[in-house]
């Protein structure tokens, strides 16, 4: 009696655990659909016409995820127009100049508006020259039109800790500009050259794409920056304006109904992030609030060695 009554006992928990499993698999399943459904909707692939909506913050990078994205949108049938949010100091040239380029390809096929926040400049500007029509704040700070390269010069610190740097190179050139050495002649000319290069191609897409002289500027030319109301005024952005005016201007101009809803669009690093994602930025938010993550990230000159090659940035003087 007591074997069969541990029998049915033993059935009754069976089945127990087998309709939690197929609830779980049910509740895992719709979750998965969901998600499929939702990323797909992004994509353009469901739902209706929208807005799509990028937020281009912080440092400026060649960011591959961000062209990604970038092509999706162009190629959405779902995203009507892009409305770019750019609120950067700058960076790399080279990542200003990927945005533009994909930005413009996206232009090709839909409306794009740049909305500035509180500084777009530099490669942030160039972001912003990409875009068919740019919405600025009254007080943005903009501009700071040109390039620049970077790097400490530690020779003499060497020679007063008794450190000597040893080097063969195959030419005189070679790793020009170099910290471990001052620059000569020859070496500054060549350097100058590439920047000097660099910023005519920066001021050839301001005349290309604003319609005006870059020496009719007054300061243009020797990387000023300019607030919203004088970026208007000198024609460098076309309005005054928030998100609303921006949002009006595609309305307005490319006959867009006013139920087309604007809808962020992430990279697809940023929109699924899963546990070991999170945890990695719980982790790197907890490092940020350390005292030596706010010391990094307040000191300037950390911060550009991180940034190769020429930059487009501007940060305000720190000299007195």
């Amino acid at each position: 009696m007591t074997a069969e009554i541990d029998t049915v006992l033993d059935r009754r928990r069976m089945r127990r655990r087998l309709t939690l499993w197929r609830t779980l698999a049910v509740v895992g399943l719709v979750a998965a659909l969901f998600a499929f459904v939702a990323r797909n909707d992004q994509l353009g692939q469901f739902g209706p016409k929208q807005i799509a909506r990028i937020d281009i913050s912080g440092t400026i990078t060649e960011d591959r995820d961000q062209l990604k994205l970038l092509k999706r949108i162009a190629d959405s049938d779902n995203a009507a127009a892009l409305l770019v949010y750019v609120n950067s100091p700058g960076g790399t040239t080279t990542g200003g100049e990927a945005l533009f380029e994909a930005l413009r390809e996206v232009a090709k096929k839909k409306p794009v508006v740049a909305q500035f926040g509180t500084v777009a400049a530099s490669a942030g500007y160039i972001v912003g020259l990409g875009a068919d029509h740019i919405v600025t704040r009254a007080n943005t700070i903009t501009g700071s039109v040109g390039v620049l390269i970077q790097w400490p010069e530690v020779s003499q610190m060497l020679d007063k800790i008794g450190v000597k740097y040893n080097e063969i190179k195959s030419g005189d050139l070679k790793a020009v500009p170099s910290p471990f050495e001052p620059l000569n002649a020859e070496g500054e000319k060549v350097t100058r050259s590439m920047i000097d290069e660099g910023f005519h191609w920066f001021l050839g897409l301001v005349e290309q794409r604003r319609g005006i002289k870059p020496q009719d500027i007054p300061g243009l030319t020797q990387g000023r920056v300019f607030t919203g109301r004088e970026a208007v005024q000198l024609k460098l952005a076309d309005s005054i304006g928030g998100e609303d005016e921006a949002v009006a201007w595609l309305r307005a101009n490319h006959n867009l109904a006013e139920d087309v809803k604007v809808v962020d669009w992430k990279t697809q690093t940023a929109s699924g992030l899963g546990l070991f994602s999170s945890l990695g930025v719980a982790a790197a938010s907890f490092f940020n609030h350390t005292s030596l993550g706010q010391m990094l990230a307040q000191d300037r000159s950390m911060a550009a060695l991180g940034l190769d090659g020429l930059i487009s940035v501007w940060h305000p003087s720190e000299k007195q």
